[in-house]
């Protein structure tokens, strides 16, 4: 007997047919499929879990009655009675990776002393604890997203209730519904039209991948810059995988193929990242950098969305343009455009247009109610002196309120294919990424756990000597040090923590504060080296497309860029759009 098993990398469940003996399937250790063709929503997975191969090597489907039992009942697996092989099975790097996260945490807890509570020393270990475990991927990264909520309560850093309430708030119910929103267009085809199009435009006559790279980095900035990165990413991905679908796949894919999708999925996580900080609705970094400005300071002019415009687009520009050039000087060889043309011919890529016919009702509703959801995102709050519709509910109403409300049209208006049909049903939300989900939630708990623990007041104390730098230093420094703790934490909660504590340094040091505060919530959306360091980068990295080594390539010339080309226009354009060479 045989047993096929799945490997559950994220979200994505990848059929790998490795055939186990009895005695192995007991210690098998599984690796990737690399010959596996999938995109990000996972359309075509299929789902064995402890099927039986027949006797021509081919899974037995299970039964969808819940009765059905999920393991094997017959020809039970007899146990070898080998301790050798028991040994064996224990010592595997996988095994040492589990055990190094408890046991750094336990090292920290009984070794490292502060001069803070002991709460602060046990959230530094659960760190450790979790950051281990996200590295080394011992084990799956939303099992370890759910961490919090059984280490939190054991720590005693926070309540168990208090814990399950990050992983559902605000901007996990504007993920939801964006996600929600994203199947739908992923379902009507509506993701490859415009893969279609774009490529059309973009491509040349001959094929040109540079400028086709630059098109699809483009739009995906430019969507960016209205809705979060996330859902930004996460819409423009199927987009891309749609175009790099049309390459070869697995062991035939040619270098040039393969170094050209590496540059489609990084350009779109990257991008969407860049594009966020155009605008003041693109991100939640920006909208909590504009909270504090308000709460600290209320009688200073605020700061309005044309004013976060005129520095943030500039700024933006310069950090996309150096990374389409990195991304082009990277992967896209001078030969590049001959290998690819043979794939993505211009005429072809027509008559395939062409196939898809008109759009359907169902394809125009969905991009109507995408529309408004961005329009009602866009106007909810603008700026003090037109408030936006949100002023009509008191404030109550947030971004997660509308993207929960346009998605749940998505189940009441027809499709007008089927009589009774509408243009969204549940088991299409099956395949919904909650691995994006739970690490969203892992992300918001972190950041109220170290704020309660007391662990950040003790960084708050390590970043005094900020102190004694020259502003000329200053600028680059703090923005380095926000992109460097932005990959271990959240955006949000990056710019949460480090924000208040720049206000200090800017009142001691006699300098405006948004000379600092900007810096650093700006340095926080540089989360361009892990997976972890934002949701957008597990958007590219589940896609199968790209690896840790390829994020930190791309990742450290582009952070380098930013900062610099933040520290000189933080004195120069910023001083005249902000107005930081008065007072405040």
């Amino acid at each position: 007997m045989a047993i096929i098993r799945t490997l559950v990398i994220g979200e994505l469940l990848w059929p790998c047919h490795a055939v186990l003996t009895e005695r192995e399937s007991l210690s098998y250790s599984l690796t990737g499929c690399k010959g596996c063709d999938t995109d990000f929503f996972g359309s075509s997975f299929v789902y064995y879990q402890g099927s039986k191969m027949n006797g021509d090597h081919t899974p037995n489907p299970i039964s969808d009655d819940p009765k059905t039992p999920l393991l094997p009942v017959n020809n039970p697996i007899q146990r070898s009675p080998s301790s050798h092989s028991f040994t064996t099975s224990l010592l595997t790097p996988n095994n040492f990776y589990i055990l190094l996260g408890p046991l750094s945490c336990t090292l920290i807890c009984l070794l490292v002393k502060l001069d803070a509570p002991v709460t602060s020393v046990y959230m530094l270990a659960i760190l450790a604890w979790m950051f281990s475990w996200w590295f080394t991927e011992a084990v799956p990264m939303p099992v370890t997203s759910m961490a919090p909520l059984f280490l939190f309560p054991l720590f005693g850093i926070a309540s168990a209730d208090s814990v399950a309430r990050s992983f559902m708030d605000d901007v996990i119910a504007l993920v939801l519904g964006s996600f929600i929103l994203a199947l739908a267009v992923e379902h009507y085809n509506i993701h490859r039209r415009l893969a279609l199009n774009i490529t059309m435009l973009f491509c040349g006559d001959p094929l040109n991948p540079p400028l086709l790279l630059l098109g699809i980095c483009a739009t995906t900035a430019f969507v960016s810059m209205w809705m979060h990165n996330v859902a930004a990413a996460v819409i423009m991905m199927p987009v891309a995988t749609g175009i790099l679908h049309r390459l070869p796949m697995g062991p035939t894919q040619s270098d040039v193929a393969s170094k050209f999708c590496k540059a489609v999925v990084l350009g779109v996580i990257y991008s969407a990242a860049i594009g966020g900080m155009s605008t003041l609705t693109g991100t939640g970094v920006n909208l909590i950098l504009v909270g504090m400005w308000k709460s600290y300071f209320p009688e200073a002019n605020p700061i309005s969305f044309n004013t976060w415009f005129f520095f943030g687009f500039p700024l933006a520009l310069v950090i996309f343009f150096a990374l389409w050039a990195i991304l082009c000087l990277l992967y896209c060889s001078k030969g590049s455009g001959q290998v690819l043309s043979a794939y993505l011919d211009k005429a072809h890529l027509k008559s395939e247009l062409e196939m898809l016919g008109p759009m359907a009702f169902a394809e125009k509703m969905i991009l109507a109610i995408f529309g408004t959801l961005i329009v009602l995102w866009m106007t909810r709050s603008i700026t003090d002196d037109i408030p936006g519709w949100g002023a009509l509910f008191n404030g109550l109403a947030g971004d997660g309120t509308v993207s929960v409300m346009m998605a749940t049209l998505l189940f009441i208006i027809p499709n007008k294919k089927q009589r009774g049909e509408k243009l969204m049903d549940w088991n299409k939300c099956k395949k919904l990424p909650w691995n994006i989900v739970l690490l969203l939630g892992a992300g918001f708990a972190i950041a109220d756990g170290v704020k309660s623990s007391g662990l950040a007041e003790v960084l708050s104390k390590a970043l005094d000597f900020l102190e004694e730098v020259p502003y000329l230093a200053i600028a680059p420094l703090v923005c380095l040090i926000s992109a460097t703790i932005t990959e271990f934490t959240s955006n949000n909660s990056t710019t949460t923590l480090v924000v208040p504590l720049l206000i200090q340094i800017a009142k001691t040091m006699h300098v405006h504060p948004l000379l600092l505060m900007i810096p650093g919530a700006i340095g926080a959306q540089f989360s361009f080296l892990l997976p972890t360091g934002t949701p957008s980068n597990i958007v590219g990295f589940t896609t199968g497309h790209i690896e840790i080594k390829d994020m930190i390539k791309i990742g450290v010339p582009l952070k380098i860029v930013g900062i610099a080309a933040l520290s000189l226009l933080m004195p120069t354009l910023g001083a005249y759009v902000f107005g930081t060479d008065g007072e405040v």
